[in-house]
């Protein structure tokens, strides 16, 4: 079989650094911090309260409010980046083979805040189980999927893949396969997250996993500093509009980028950690070049996972040296998560659309908030610190890594 091409023509974008695509990129350029003090909920006991939240969006702005409070906040972001994609698209809805157009989403944890608010509410009760009807349909990680088909008709495939921080880089890449099989010519695909709750905030703390920097929470997420002590926690959704070429190009739709690869991995090796040699990363990079069938020579830019862990940030930067050889110090490397925060099932998505960005503009978003850069990662890494700049980028490559071991890797290319 020969597999079809397949492009970008579509972005969405809603993020603690911007709610559209541009407010993104323009905030990305600047090297914005988009973290700030906890408004979700009191988090004056929890021992980190700060996250990386959507400013200045009230949903009612984009969706019916009888139709909003059927959704969990994650759907409801999930809905937003979405229509801004498909807006962006520039679809004649009434030429569009409806049942050919499909919804592959992403999300790790799905309606949490929905769950949390159930149990919140019958647990102050005496037992009776009061539960809203919705509930379920709120709280399920495919309803996000569900109501974007719903709200615009289409009728091709559609679900939401769940492998923690990896979902939205498996969403694109399932998307990605079913549009280059011939199974559908276009698929809406990205991630989202709202994980600014008690139970995750409050989980991820237990853990251990999360910075405690409240006294400069802006400076909280720093990637490959030595002085990082844990990832911040972001919420909001990225999109993307995924098209077979031939079907972008007899429509005269803008083509943002060529998406050219995808690849996959597991650790097997622990629940949480990553691989102590960066193993399944490298695995996951070798796939992606492998399905794209380019030499790791080709690639310009690398959007790393780069969470601000102080396992995980070696690890990653040892699978690309692994990996690209003597190319690695020839590349831009940064990790967006700096300014973004981590919107882990949606992270991916996000990070897509800031790598197919980053092709669009010719410039690399920078690396925030490294001050005294961790000794331990290869001093010769480009890891485009602080400070963004313009260069030449033609191909895109951006990791994303999970809980459980799962690792997944897209690739982009100029068109």
């Amino acid at each position: 079989m020969e597999l079809k091409r397949v492009v970008v023509t579509g972005l969405g974008a809603l993020t603690p650094i911007g709610n559209t695509v541009d407010a993104f990129w323009e905030g990305l350029a600047a090297g914005k911090s988009g973290c700030a003090p906890i408004t979700r909920f009191d988090a004056e006991k929890f021992k980190t309260r700060f996250a990386c939240e959507l400013k200045d969006f009230k949903v009612e702005d984009y969706i019916n409010t009888k139709e909003a409070r059927k959704m969990d906040p994650f759907t409801q972001y999930a809905v937003v980046a979405s229509d801004e994609a498909i807006a962006d698209a520039g679809f004649d809805m009434e030429k569009l083979n409806l049942n050919k157009v499909g919804v592959i989403w992403g999300s790790g944890i799905g309606g949490l805040k929905t769950f949390e608010d159930e149990m919140i509410y019958f647990g102050k009760g005496d037992g009776t189980p009061k539960i809203n009807p919705f509930f379920i349909p709120k709280m399920i990680a495919d309803s996000s999927s569900g109501q974007i088909s719903i709200r615009n008709g289409f009728r091709g495939p559609n679900y939401v893949t769940v492998s923690a921080c990896s979902s939205a880089n498996n969403a694109i890449i399932d998307a990605f396969n079913y549009i280059r099989t011939g199974r559908v010519h276009v698929c809406i695909t990205g991630g989202s997250e709202a994980p600014v709750t008690i139970a995750s905030v409050g989980g991820f703390t237990a853990m251990h996993a999360m910075s405690t920097r409240n006294d400069d929470p802006a400076t909280a997420s720093r990637p490959y500093d030595v002085d990082r002590d844990g990832f911040v926690v972001g919420e909001g959704a990225g999109a993307l509009v995924l098209e077979e070429y031939e079907h972008a190009k007899a429509r005269g739709a803008k083509i943002y980028a060529e998406l050219i690869g995808g690849g996959f991995s597991s650790d097997a090796y622990h629940i949480t950690a990553p691989h102590p040699d960066g193993y399944g990363a490298l695995l996951s990079m070798q796939d992606a070049l492998e399905d794209a069938q380019i030499k790791p020579e080709e690639v310009d830019y690398i959007n790393t996972h780069g969470t601000s862990t102080p396992i995980g940030d070696p690890q990653e930067i040892k699978a690309i040296v692994d990996c690209f050889g003597e190319h690695a110090y020839n590349m831009a490397i940064s990790s967006t998560k700096s300014m973004t925060g981590h919107l882990l099932g949606g992270a991916g998505a996000v990070e897509a659309v800031a790598s197919v960005l980053a092709i669009k503009n010719q410039f690399v978003p920078p690396t925030i908030n490294v001050f005294n850069r961790d000794p331990e990662i290869d001093q010769r890494i480009d890891l485009t610190e602080n400070v963004g700049k313009a260069r030449k980028i033609d191909v895109a490559l951006s990791n994303g890594f999970g809980f459980g071991g799962h690792n997944a890797t897209v690739i982009f290319r100029k068109i």
